[in-house]
């Protein structure tokens, strides 16, 4: 629903691209009323905004006033400005939200257990998005973050879900190790343990393996996986489990592999 909602609305925002139009055809109006009378269907005017100011066919509502036509223009120019600007902001949301469901998405498809889908349960509650049923009991505790050892002997943990992601990345995390993500596909958060360390390129190639792996693009030849320092990882105010902004990064390219 969200992907259509989003479709619709760019072609919306489409039609906005001809709102020059009707304000030319204001000030064109306005500047030739001396020409025109209450009646006219319609009326070819000089284009002055254009070299050679070739005529303009521009449609009139013969109720109305030349006065009263061209500031007819001018609010549905004006419309068009606002329609633009909300549905800019608009879809800029609903993109954030079709980039956070995917998320969720790509964690569900790599859950393991049932603890895992409660994990999945609860957040998509907690965003509005599902109705958890009351159930007997305790709910299950979260599994901690999956632990993998570089060939070095450093640590790497993975998140297994976006709620872990946050814990991991935002407070967990040192800010010195190293933050790895699948540049603009959904995958999990992994930290790579530095102890201030610089890591080799070796071992930052093994924890990029790990992110892609642990990512909606596991089945791809080659990802692309960004990392920084954890130091250069936020959040934004009021943003969904698992979406950050970083900056100060780098780019490897690698094959999934699960080590």
């Amino acid at each position: 629903r969200l992907s259509r909602k989003i479709g619709i609305q760019r072609g919306e925002l489409e039609q906005c691209a001809g709102r020059e139009g009707l304000r030319v055809a204001g000030d064109l109006l306005s500047a030739n009323m001396y020409q025109m009378e209450k009646g006219l269907e319609a009326v070819d005017l000089p284009n002055f905004y254009e070299e050679g100011s070739p005529l303009l066919h521009i449609q009139l509502d013969p109720a109305l006033t030349p006065s009263q036509n061209a500031q007819k223009y001018y609010q549905a120019y004006k419309k068009a400005c606002t329609a633009e600007k909300i549905l800019t902001e608009q879809i800029a949301k609903g993109r954030e939200e079709l980039t956070y469901l995917d998320s969720v998405l790509d964690a569900l498809s790599r859950a393991e257990t049932e603890n895992d889908l409660e994990q999945l349960r609860a957040e998509l509650a907690e965003q509005g998005y599902l109705r958890l049923l009351r159930r007997k009991g305790k709910p299950p505790k979260s599994l901690p973050p999956m632990e993998f050892t570089a060939s070095d002997g450093t640590r790497i943990l993975v998140g297994r879900n976006n709620r872990q992601n946050d814990q991991l990345t935002l407070k967990t995390a040192n800010k010195n190790d190293i933050w790895l993500h699948t540049q603009n596909i959904p995958g999990s958060h992994v930290i790579l343990e530095t102890g201030g360390r610089e890591p080799s390129q070796q071992v930052l190639e093994e924890a990029a393996q790990l992110a892609a792996y642990h990512s909606k693009a596991r089945d791809s030849a080659q990802v692309p996986v960004d990392y920084c320092a954890v130091r250069y990882v936020k959040k934004p105010a009021g943003a969904k489990p698992g979406m950050v902004i970083f900056t100060n990064q780098h780019t490897l390219y690698v094959k999934p592999e699960q080590r």
